[in-house]
């Protein structure tokens, strides 16, 4: 059997210098303001700075206080040649930018003398790489619109290469890039005759080639391709189920064709009962937080610290994510609670008691714990380069339920999956869904003015969703009526102040310090943010109390300046690492 990661795949080890700086905890400038709050958050901070006193490049160092050194580090890195193409041509039918002739040959040439042997270690284009790459090309020339077809560049370099190419690819890459064997000028019957190159590969083969002629696939045979070959054996690289190659032209396949609705719930549903059944947390209220699994990489990402603050007042919050994710690899929600000492290994059910703990009232659970198949995938899809389904649908899911009323926040950036993520969410049933398009893409609105050059499409802080009314109308035949809505938030027009957003650029310990300092009390742009997140999710998913969006707001800023979203924070903490 193939395996999928050998000893020059995705996984090959790099080697990592471990400096460990510490810095005191008052330069984090916390002091207690509560009598609870005297608790040290046990986290040992690293100063980033070493990195450049000692003429160290990222990729060399371990430090916790940078987002991206919680990249695993036997992840090979990918190819940067082909990795920038892919980000050229590995996208839509209008994002698209055709490589031109010198960037197509360069490409080619890379692939060819990779084929050939003649790269090694870091320099060589894995599977998974020629698999997205040449996915992509078929797609684009079998039904893109003509702008975004292959370049006469791209076209010349193709035909001086292939002859060549042809003769030393393995079967699977020759089978993306012609897969009937009438796309190039030199035809193969490989392509046309290729079914795999074992039995694992025969479902994922037959619905390749759907995708790569631009079609679409069904509900169950998404799910069954994706139960076929997930989880990917990190570690056992004799027992993997499946190429590289195939399911990273899988999944970047369905992305460039635009997934349908069927397609996009098989990805979101397909490994529900992974671990069972879900647990059921006694509370009255609760949010399932979304925000991207890759990160912020510029600016401050709010939503721990609103969690702590909604938590104060009977909203529960559940967060989920992961510790890194490409592409983006920036600062997550389980990358800061881990720098402050807490436990991010938590299952389903210990989340489920943090969430009923009064003294708490939110949780985080790492994909990690939830959904393992899932998580197998993170290595591979930083050699995809692109965002697959699973960025989309992943931010939909329900690892704890609650006995009494749920909700979905999730943030977006791209126009057209707002409306793909609330149709989801209605498919959970929850009793209120909002999407929002906060700074880059993720969920924290901004009290920044808008700017007079900002990109076309829908504006940062548009919001949309719906919720239940407080009275169902008899009408409603299926028990089930909703209210939507759409509107821009303009912090403004609620008291705010309009201010530039703190940048944390991949600081895990800037991100930290802005947090802090604001459930501390400290009035400025982090604690607006804060105050305006928490205020403008109870009043739009139609929360008890917030109905008027002043007292939303106001109640927000009462469990800040009271303390307790303090105390919430660091007692999740602290009971995270006892919770049994």
């Amino acid at each position: 059997m193939k395996a999928l990661f050998n000893s020059d795949s995705i996984l090959s080890p790099i080697p990592v210098l471990k400096i460990k700086p510490q810095i005191p905890l008052q330069n984090l400038n916390f002091v207690p303001t509560t009598k609870n709050s005297g608790l040290r958050i046990k986290a040992v901070l690293y100063s980033a700075t070493v990195a450049e006193e000692h003429g160290l490049s990222e990729t060399h160092i371990w430090n916790p206080a940078i987002s991206t050194s919680y990249r695993y580090p036997k992840f090979r890195r990918p190819n940067q040649t082909v990795l920038d193409a892919q980000t050229k041509v590995c996208t839509g039918p209008t994002q698209t930018k055709p490589l031109n002739e010198e960037q197509a040959f360069k490409v080619l040439d890379t692939i060819l003398r990779s084929a050939k042997g003649e790269l090694k270690d870091e320099e060589k284009v894995s599977e998974a790489q020629l698999g997205a790459f040449f996915a992509a090309m078929t797609i684009r020339v079998n039904t893109f619109p003509e702008p975004t077809q292959w370049s006469e560049g791209e076209r010349k370099a193709i035909n001086y290469y292939w002859p060549q190419l042809v003769r030393v690819l393995p079967p699977d890459i020759i089978f993306l890039a012609d897969p009937e064997g009438s796309i190039m000028e030199i035809g193969s019957s490989i392509g046309p005759q290729f079914v795999g190159n074992d039995t694992s590969d025969m479902r994922l083969v037959g619905a390749l080639r759907e995708v790569l002629a631009g079609g679409h696939l069904g509900y169950e045979e998404v799910q069954g391709v994706l139960k076929d070959v997930l989880p990917l054996r990190l570690e056992d690289t004799l027992s993997a189920n499946v190429s590289a190659s195939l399911l990273s032209a899988f999944l970047i396949g369905q992305r460039m064709n635009r997934e349908t609705d069927r397609e996009l719930k098989a990805y979101c549903l397909a490994f529900d009962d992974e671990l069972g059944p879900v647990p059921v947390a006694d509370v009255k209220s609760l949010t399932h937080y979304g925000e991207p699994y890759d990160g912020n990489t510029r600016y401050f990402r709010s939503t721990l610290f609103v969690a702590a603050v909604r938590s104060c007042y009977g909203e529960s919050c559940l967060l989920h994510g992961v510790d890194w994710m490409p592409p983006k690899g920036g600062i997550t929600e389980e990358q800061m609670l881990k720098f402050m000492g807490a436990n991010t290994h938590l299952s389903p059910l210990q989340a489920k008691k943090l969430l009923e703990d009064d003294k708490i009232g939110f949780a985080y659970i790492s994909q990690r714990e939830a959904r393992p198949s899932l998580y197998s995938l993170v290595g591979l899809r930083e050699h995809i380069k692109k965002r697959p389904p699973l960025a989309t649908t992943e931010k939909v899911q329900q690892f704890v339920r609650a006995h009494g009323k749920e909700a979905i926040v999730a943030g977006f950036y791209h126009g057209g999956y707002e409306e793909s993520l609330l149709m989801l969410m209605r498919r959970r049933g929850v009793h209120a869904g909002l999407v929002v398009k906060g700074e880059e893409g993720a969920l924290s609105m901004t009290t920044r003015l808008r700017s007079p050059n900002a990109s076309k499409g829908l504006p940062v802080n548009y919001c949309s969703g719906f919720r239940s009314p407080k009275v169902t109308p008899a009408y409603a035949i299926d028990g089930v009526s909703r209210e939507t809505f759409n509107i821009e938030v303009n912090a403004k027009d609620y008291g705010f102040e309009p201010t530039d957003t703190p940048r944390t650029d991949r600081s895990v310990t800037r991100n930290i310090e802005l947090g802090l300092a604001a459930l501390r009390g400290e009035k400025g742009p982090t604690y607006d943010r804060i105050v305006l997140n928490a205020g403008m999710v109870d009043h739009l998913l139609g929360c008890d109390g917030a109905e008027d969006i002043s007292m939303a707001m106001e109640r927000a800023r009462e469990a800040i300046d009271s303390g307790r979203a303090l105390d919430r924070l660091l007692n999740y903490i602290k009971t995270s690492k006892k919770v049994a």
